[in-house]
């Protein structure tokens, strides 16, 4: 008896014929570049090659790794030898600057952790793309590592971790294609000790990714009845990624109605997307209060956080302090032309009315964009930078 095939077996035997054709075993390793790694691609194998620069090891090449025989774990290795940890870490004098990285593309930073001593506010972080002079990250470390206070609280995010005792870590992608490099300045009149892994892939990077860029700002306090910008002058394709921001309330009362409003493309005036609350930004509500209580919750997801709070006493201005993230990893403000970001410092008085507050406020606002990127405004003196404990 003769059998007719079904117009669905003849699409899938269809199918089968044109997908055998297309792929070749040999060159499914480099159909994969490595980079947006996740659960669901894990298991895919690629030719993106892993390196990674730290103190044992200052160019990422490789099998030179633990080849020191000086460094500051010397001494403790000194009946070891080679090999043993002699160089663990680095020693960055006063005033000076280290170059962490300097790396030749195509390729990808993944990860980022250091533990950083001394006063954080006073260790400038920053990193270039592809030779440029201005750099496209400039921002105090523990304000990058969502730690802007300068004493540690663990934060517990997809974009950022710290953990314990004072473990910075960040995974944001960050491509390059001709170079990188990172550096990182003492501007403190002490010396500090500085630990570091700077995890990378060498592979090609598509032309649609574009370049991460940081930048830091502080106001202490807002002038009256102004808005306090986070970032302004961006020009170019790209789109906003996430705050980090450090809040000092000078004033008594509830400190966060005011709104984040994205002024994008052209817009003058008014914003095309407009916040309904500083609390409401940072994915909280009610003023950040444990329900029944009237205490503020820290909080540290995976999106968005709250993980500093600290009491007026806890300092000598008397002054609330809070420490807050927002990644937008799923919902980046995209766009065309150009970006300015603002937060309003706002309060609620008991009589019901808001009041403008002249607050203490530092950000650090995270975007993507296509190169050249404007220059950044130059970065606060070092006492304008200072925090009181």
């Amino acid at each position: 008896m003769k059998h007719t095939p079904s117009i669905a077996m003849l699409v899938i035997a269809s199918l089968f014929i044109v997908l055998s054709g297309c792929v070749d075993d040999d060159d499914e390793s480099t159909s994969f570049n490595g980079l947006g790694m996740s659960l669901g691609n894990l298991p895919m194998l690629s030719d993106a090659q892993t390196r990674s620069i730290s103190p044992e090891n200052f160019t990422g090449e490789k099998g030179k790794g633990g080849m020191a025989t000086e460094g500051t774990g010397a001494r403790a290795a000194r009946e070891l030898g080679q090999t043993w940890k002699v160089s663990p870490s680095i020693r960055i004098k006063a005033g000076t600057t280290f170059t962490l990285a300097e790396i030749v593309g195509p390729g990808a930073i993944q990860h980022i952790w250091m533990t950083p001593t001394g006063n954080w506010r006073y260790s400038i972080l920053r990193m270039y793309w592809d030779g440029e002079d201005q750099p496209s990250i400039e921002v105090p470390v523990g304000d990058f590592f969502a730690n802007g206070w300068g004493k540690f609280e663990h934060v517990n995010s997809l974009a950022v971790c710290t953990n314990p005792g004072s473990g910075f870590n960040c995974y944001w992608t960050m491509p390059f294609r001709k170079s990188a490099k990172i550096t990182f300045e003492n501007i403190n009149d002490k010396d500090m000790t500085l630990y570091y892994q700077i995890d990378y892939t060498l592979t090609d990077v598509p032309d649609s990714a574009a370049y991460l860029h940081a930048q830091f700002r502080r106001t202490n306090p807002v002038p009256d009845k102004t808005d306090y910008t986070m970032v302004d002058g961006i020009t170019g394709k790209g789109h906003y990624v996430g705050t980090t921001m450090c809040w000092g309330s000078n004033s008594p009362g509830w400190w966060g109605e005011g709104e984040i409003k994205f002024f994008m493309d052209g817009d003058e005036e008014f914003p095309t997307i407009c916040g309904t609350g500083t609390e409401d930004y940072f994915c909280g509500s009610y003023g950040f209060v444990k329900p029944g209580t009237n205490d503020y919750m820290p909080f540290s997801t995976a999106y968005a956080g709250m993980p500093h709070v600290y009491k007026p006493e806890s300092n000598p201005l008397k002054q609330p302090r809070f420490g807050l993230y927002r990644w937008h990893i799923t919902d980046p403000i995209r766009f065309e032309k150009d970006l300015r970001v603002t937060m309003q410092a706002l309060g609620w008085q008991s009589e019901g009315r808001y009041l403008h507050l002249k607050d203490d406020l530092a950000s650090v606002a995270y975007w993507y964009q296509t190169e050249p990127h404007a220059p950044f405004p130059k970065l606060p003196p070092r006492e304008k930078l200072k925090i009181d404990w």
